[in-house]
């Protein structure tokens, strides 16, 4: 199933009615759970430890161990204790570490498990498409559905003079560059420069690319890599440019918290995030301040979107499985999905949600119904998570994008390593 096909049956997904259950409570001997968050942060570990508090009163005989830490250093922290083989009953695995534990042998196959699950009625065919993303099998459960769009401080950009909205990256990279005031400590885009900052350029500089394939998106139809095409080069070069005309110095080592802070901040009124944002935002700031919009389309009048997920795994040496499992389905079912992504921020898992909850429809959150709703533009790829180059691209496309940031490489260069990485 193509990722257009698969985000058309999510609208159709929308349109069938169900009713949210709560798995019941279990019995039997006491069972203590280790698991560890990967996603950490302090208001997302907050609504976690809530909601283990009420998996924990609905099943008496489980309780809960949340290992959360730093963000910076999770995954890292996560593969330590799998590869040796630290007590751990439920993980959190991302799109992009998925494989590499498959192919470990290190998390469980859920299948069977699926199969008997009453609630996987209602999954939407891109959490299926996530769960089953290796091997076409289901080796964890999505909790979120994570796709960019554009984050601007409205009121930041009304106090300089800005009022268009950027409907493509020429338009975004010329205003962020004009409102750019360093002496000022005035710039235009929030920028990430480490911690998997791939994910925030690719979505940029891919967008003037015309001929992407869908199905792998560092590969070009006639089979080439992405980084090959002269119109990628161009494009890059057009992302070094914002970086040095329009972004803090000190950016080329922020993270995903320094990308929200700046934000917060309205040092740098512009910024591309996932939804997973939005509660991050809204304490500090309130949507008097802030607004999103459709992602900016690139030269060729399109962009491409991917979209990102992390779920639940069970690491396949637990001796607490049948546990484990009752926390993933308690976790995962409609209504308490629901409330952790209306706390959270991103896209819930099950077309029930979607439908019954207008949280997920109105305000903010129109943005990305548009994105969905518009293949023609917004064109939804799949990276390739599977591909055995694919667990040291982070690192591999961090250097050479540091390196052509600080002028230590030309874009050439740097599009040439990623180009000799895919091959």
């Amino acid at each position: 199933m193509t990722m257009r096909t698969m985000v058309a049956a999510v609208l159709a997904a929308i349109l069938f009615v169900g009713g949210f259950t709560l798995p019941p409570a279990t019995a039997g001997e006491s069972v203590k759970l280790n698991v560890l968050e990967v996603m950490t942060s302090p208001g997302r570990t907050a609504v976690l430890k809530g909601i283990i508090e009420k998996c924990q009163a609905a099943h008496p005989n489980i309780s809960v161990n949340l290992i959360s830490p730093p963000y910076e250093q999770a995954d890292n922290k996560l593969t330590m204790m799998m590869n040796a083989r630290e007590p751990l009953d439920v993980i959190e695995v991302r799109e992009s570490t998925q494989k590499q534990y498959v192919n470990n042998r290190l998390l469980e196959n859920l299948e069977s498990r699926l199969k008997t699950w009453p609630d996987a009625k209602t999954l939407l065919p891109l959490a299926l498409e996530g769960a089953r993303n290796v091997d076409n099998t289901a080796y964890l459960i999505p909790q979120s559905i994570y796709i960019k769009a554009l984050f601007m401080r409205t009121d930041v950009l009304k106090k300089l003079g800005v009022d268009i909205v950027p409907s493509t990256m020429q338009e975004l990279y010329a205003v962020a560059k004009k409102i750019t005031k360093p002496n000022e400590n005035q710039y235009g885009y929030t920028f990430r420069g480490k911690s998997n900052a791939y994910k925030s350029s690719d979505s940029m500089i891919l967008s003037d690319v015309p001929n992407v394939d869908v199905t792998r998106a560092y590969y070009t139809k006639d089979g080439k890599t992405v980084f090959e095409d002269p119109r990628f080069v161009t494009s890059l070069k057009a992302y070094i440019d914002l970086f040095k005309n329009a972004v803090p110095a000190d950016a080329i080592n922020w993270g995903f918290n320094e990308q929200v802070n700046a934000f917060v901040t309205g040092i740098t009124p512009f910024m591309i995030q996932d939804l997973d944002t939005l509660p991050l935002l809204d304490q500090p700031l309130g949507r008097d301040k802030f607004t999103v919009v459709p992602i900016p389309l690139g030269a060729i009048g399109k962009t491409y979107c991917g979209y990102g997920y992390a779920g639940w795994g069970i690491p396949s040496y637990s001796k607490n499985k049948e546990a484990a499992w009752e926390f993933i389905k308690y976790f995962s079912s409609p209504r308490v999905n629901g409330d952790f992504n209306k706390a959270y921020g991103p896209l819930p898992i099950h077309s029930v949600t979607l439908k019954d909850d207008p949280h997920f429809s109105t305000g903010v959150y129109k943005a990305w119904a548009v994105q969905m709703s518009t293949p023609d533009k917004y064109v939804f790829v799949n990276f390739p998570w599977s591909a055995p180059q694919f667990p040291a691209w982070a690192q591999v496309q961090q250097q050479a994008m540091q390196a052509a940031l600080l002028g230590q490489i030309t874009a050439e260069e740097a599009a040439a390593k990623w180009a000799a990485h895919w091959k």
